[in-house]
Parts: structure tokens; C-alpha cells; sequence
């Protein structure tokens, strides 16, 4: 740490030179700056660096370097862990760096490093375009990419860093790097599932695909009736093309209109299938679960973009998540699964998921460091809640679900669906052949490893 002198000047020139804002703890806005998505996180950085531009987050590192401060990075704040916070560091914040340009003829869009997927799905809407994204509206595109990248179009256009084209790139050492297949090839390799372990990505360039419809049945069934319905939606699954996806899930009933009143607030079993086309393809293959007795529906078309918003969770809740990539979902694995549903806490916004993976993300352009995209199907315990009297009995039930599935786990894990787990769960979301290779970049890239606020590869 740099002595105080120094700091006070250093901080001085950051706030002249920077285009976007700079926050110190006595500065107006500051608590407002250090808000996550994860309402658990209460942490404190020294300097909050608001970039407006690649040049600022060159200046804002070299600050950091400077005065030997920890650097967070802030795309969309998204991390379960908070990893995009620090206490007494240094914050890159790029929130203000969110422009989205679209290229129809070549479809293929340039994103911000501060976007987040409501900017990049708005963007893509008019030109009936979409590449795969989180499945919440409010999740940064950067963070979200260079860590895997799930959503519901993984099925039938791959992971969303299977779409990754280019990456600016601000490292360790203050430079700015364009990094593509072509250029800086094996830094274009680690960022495909590496993270923020290489550097600040200031923009990223993503393939788009024709999307010009999308569809979905989320059918709401009374919770005796789980097992049935996650049989179901299993073998709707198995039998379907790649462009449908979804997941079977258990939640609290939503204070939704389609919701009965009566059923608000209490434990519900659900299935959501999404279909990259027609609404009249979807309902052929929904036949099987809408059979089932159920107590709401919603079967539409949608636009990409609505249902992308559709399960974002309000502002100011407490998280804890976790995920394990399976073998497959035998009866023996409905009947766990469901038994667990029993003790999930409710009512909370908590979900227990079970999702299919298969189709485009089984077949990958390259030889990422992406483990788990063998696996058929991943469940993922998603804690989410408000009281903080709460906290010990929702994370239980994560961990509790977790050691559930092991007799079906593959061991390989979407690290963006985790928290601080230990190393051993970084090397399963890399891969173990994967990690010495890495650690040649990071040694490479940031022998120091400053960039650590991360699902951290250490330097060889």
C-alpha cells in the first residue's frame, strides 16, 4: 500500500484524468456505487473507478498498480460471491461503458463491457437476431461470456462463448489488446471459460443468429405432482430438437395474475419450455406436459427479449448458489430431487432447477476450457431471499441439494453458478488438463495476479 501522501495525490490526478466518476468513502454516491446484486456483500473499496472508456479503465488500472491496490473488476455485479467487490482496493466500474452496436449483414454485435443483457437483447430485438445470454435481463454480458455462459438458447446456438469473436482487453500492465483468433491466439483460448483471470474486458464481439421467433409453455402443477411432471418434461426433452430448452422447476407461487390467490406463497411444481420457434411447434411438443393436471399456464409466443426478462428477481434479495453437472436424470435421480423440494424454503424466491444441456453445446467450435458441456442435464439450487434471519437455512439447503445429486455428478461445474467453493472446484469448472495451460497465460498475462477478485488461476 502506498503511503498516504502519495495515495492522496495519485487519487487527486485519477479524479482529473478520468472521463467517467471517481468514489471515495466521504463522496456522495459512494454507497449507492458499491450496491450488488447480492445484498449479502458489504464491502468497502477505497476507490471506485466509473469508467466511461477503454482509455479510463487503462488509467484506472495503472492507479491501482500504482499505489499496489486489489482490483475488482464490476461488469453487471452479478457474482453470487460479490467478486466484483473488494474492501480497501481499487473498483473498475464499468457500468457506464454499455453501448451495444449491431451489425445485421454481419451479424455480429460489439458490446460494452458494462452492458448487461437487457442492453445487448434490445439491441438485437429490431433485427429479429439473438446469441445466447443469462437468463436474467439485469446479468453483465462480460462476466457472463468469458465464464461459459448458459442460457436458454445454449441448445440450439451453443454457449455463449462458443459465439465469442473478439475481446479488447486492458491487462495487468495497463495495455489495451484486440484478441481474437488471429490475434493473441492462446490469450483468445484462456478467455473462452477463464474469466476475468487475463484482464478488464473493456468490449467483446459476439456472433448473432436469426431468431425470428420464440415460444414458451410455463405450466404451474400443484407439488405432488413434481415427479410426474419432471418424468415428463424429461422425456419432452429427450425427444425434442435442439431449439427447445427449459428447465423443470419447484418454486414459490409468484404473486403473478395467472397465478390463484390461494396458491400464492406456497411450494409449486413448474415447467418451462422455451422453443426457438413457432408457437404451434411448441405446443406440439408441450402436449405431454399441458396433459398433466395443472393450476396456471402461460403458453405464447414471446419476443427473446421479454423472456429474458421473465424471471429477473428484485433488487435488495440475499443469494447463495451453486450447481452439479449430471450423468443423466434417471427415475432414481426424479425421486431425490423431488424429495428435496420437501425442505426448500418457501416462501422465498428460492428455486430448485433441473435443466437439459445437449444439441449445439455438446458440439463446440474449439477446445475451450469448458468441462461440463458433455454433460446431459445440470441441476442448479438458486437461494434467493430477504431476511437475513434466513441465511443459515438457505444455504443449507443449497449444500443439501448439492450432496443429494453426487451418485449422478459428472465432478465438472459452470463456475458462474458458484461462489468461493475451494480450488478443487476451480480446476472442475476449468479442467484439470486445462490448468497448467492456464496458468502459463496468467503467468503470462498477470504474473502478479492482481486480477484475483475472480474464480482465481494462480500463476504458474
Amino acid at each position: 500500500m502506498a503511503p498516504l501522501s502519495k495515495a492522496g495525490t495519485a487519487l487527486t490526478a485519477l479524479r482529473e484524468d478520468l472521463a467517467g466518476a471517481v468514489f471515495a468513502p466521504e463522496d456522495p454516491g459512494y454507497d449507492e456505487a458499491r450496491v450488488l446484486f447480492n445484498a449479502m456483500i458489504d464491502r468497502k473499496p477505497a476507490v471506485i473507478a466509473q469508467c466511461e472508456s477503454a482509455a479510463d479503465v487503462v488509467t484506472a488500472v495503472r492507479f491501482g498498480r500504482e499505489l499496489d491496490l486489489p482490483i475488482a473488476v464490476r461488469g453487471g455485479g452479478h457474482s453470487v460471491a460479490g467478486m466484483s467487490l473488494n474492501d480497501g482496493g481499487l473498483v473498475v466500474d464499468l457500468r457506464r461503458m454499455h453501448e451495444v452496436t449491431v451489425h445485421p449483414a454481419a451479424k455480429a454485435a460489439h458490446i460494452g463491457g458494462g452492458a448487461t443483457m437487457s442492453h445487448l437483447d434490445r439491441a438485437c430485438e429490431p433485427y429479429a437476431l439473438a446469441t445466447t445470454g443469462g437468463r436474467a435481463s439485469t446479468t453483465g454480458v462480460g462476466g457472463f461470456v468469458l465464464g461459459g455462459g448458459s442460457g436458454w438458447l445454449d441448445r440450439r446456438f451453443g454457449l455463449a462463448v462458443d459465439n465469442l469473436l473478439g475481446v479488447d482487453l486492458v491487462t495487468a500492465q495497463g495495455e489495451l489488446l484486440h484478441v481474437t483468433a488471429e490475434d493473441h491466439p492462446e490469450l483468445f483460448w484462456g478467455l473462452h471459460g477463464g474469466g476475468g483471470n487475463f484482464g478488464v474486458a473493456t468490449s467483446l464481439t459476439l456472433r448473432l443468429h436469426d431468431l425470428p421467433h420464440m415460444s414458451i409453455a410455463f405450466l404451474l402443477y400443484l407439488p405432488e405432482r413434481g415427479p410426474e411432471v419432471v418424468r415428463t418434461y424429461r422425456e419432452v426433452i429427450e425427444g425434442a430438437p435442439d431449439a427447445a430448452g427449459g428447465a423443470a422447476i419447484y418454486l414459490t407461487g409468484p404473486p403473478e395474475e395467472f397465478v390463484p390467490p390461494h396458491l400464492v406463497g406456497t411450494l409449486l411444481a413448474g415447467a418451462l419450455l422455451t422453443y426457438a420457434g413457432p408457437e404451434e411447434e411448441m405446443r406440439r411438443l408441450a402436449e405431454p406436459l399441458l396433459a398433466i393436471p395443472h393450476e396456471a399456464e402461460i403458453v405464447t409466443a414471446i419476443p427473446y427479449a421479454e423472456l429474458q426478462c421473465m424471471i429477473d428477481d428484485p433488487p435488495g434479495m440475499r443469494n447463495y448458489w451453486s450447481a452439479e453437472y449430471l450423468t443423466g436424470v434417471p427415475d432414481a435421480f426424479v425421486d431425490v430431487f423431488c424429495a428435496r423440494a420437501g425442505s426448500m424454503p418457501v416462501p422465498t424466491g428460492t428455486q430448485h432447477l433441473v435443466w437439459p444441456l445437449g444439441g449445439a453445446i455438446a458440439s463446440p467450435p474449439g477446445d475451450y476450457p469448458v468441462p461440463y458441456r458433455d454433460a446431459p442435464w445440470a441441476v442448479h439450487p438458486f437461494g434467493i431471499w430477504e431476511d437475513p434471519a434466513d441465511d443459515e437455512r438457505c444455504r443449507q439447503w443449497v449444500k443439501d441439494v448439492r450432496a443429494d445429486v453426487q451418485p449422478w455428478s459428472t465432478g465438472a461445474v459452470y463456475l458462474n453458478f458458484t461462489g468461493h467453493e475451494g480450488t478443487e472446484r476451480v480446476v472442475a469448472g476449468l479442467g484439470a488438463d486445462n490448468m497448467a495451460r492456464l496458468a502459463a497465460l496468467k503467468r503470462q498475462y498477470d504474473p502478479d495476479n492482481v486480477f484475483r477478485f475472480n474464480h482465481n488461476i494462480q500463476p504458474a
